[in-house]
């Protein structure tokens, strides 16, 4: 992320965001019970929330820098956090009771890139597991927030299929009133 990304995402306003648009809507409806995953943290904002939703919470954050902060911010929380790219991860197979990734899939520089992280999502969570999450839809603020960043949207018309080639099953996808971004969630096959 660029420096004016890395502000925001740990700004007050993002955080009240998060915690009052974002958060509440991705996971209408959801429990995030026993084991969660996170894939792509960053700082954390999201991490902060989710802790106190699940027994314990596994980030994996690619930037080394902001997983180590991270780690040393969680330490003696339920919070275990891995610097590894989501792509490949070290977890084993259907480990995981559920996972969640909120605003991040864009960062991901390119599209096969991405479904091979859905798939590595599909992989280590258990069957019937649900993978809940948001992204942005573009904007001309949004671009400008992405100048000499990864920017690589995910259309998500689109995605539902994506997801099933992943390895998922009743993919649901749904843009937001002001259009600016998408929640999905599916669940691991059987």
């Amino acid at each position: 992320m660029n420096l004016l990304h890395r502000w925001l995402c740990r700004s007050a306003h993002w955080r009240t965001q998060v915690e009052a648009e974002i958060l509440p809507w991705a996971l209408e409806g959801l429990r995030l019970d026993g084991r969660v995953l996170e894939v792509g943290p960053g700082p954390g904002i999201t991490t902060d929330l989710l802790r106190h939703r699940a027994r314990t919470l596994t980030c994996i954050e690619i930037d080394r820098r902001l997983a180590h902060q991270l780690s040393a911010r969680m330490s003696g929380s339920n919070v275990t956090v891995r610097c590894e790219d989501a792509t490949r991860m070290s977890e084993p197979d259907a480990s995981f009771d559920a996972a969640v990734s909120f605003t991040m899939l864009h960062h991901v520089p390119s599209p096969a890139l991405q479904d091979r992280l859905l798939a590595e999502v599909a992989r280590v969570l258990k069957p019937g597991a649900v993978f809940a999450g948001t992204d942005s839809l573009y904007s001309r603020v949004f671009g400008l927030l992405h100048i000499a960043d990864t920017m690589v949207l995910v259309d998500p018309a689109g995605l539902p299929h994506r997801l099933e080639q992943a390895g998922f099953i009743d993919p649901q996808v749904d843009v937001n009133p002001t259009g600016r971004r998408f929640r999905f969630r599916a669940r691991r096959a059987s």
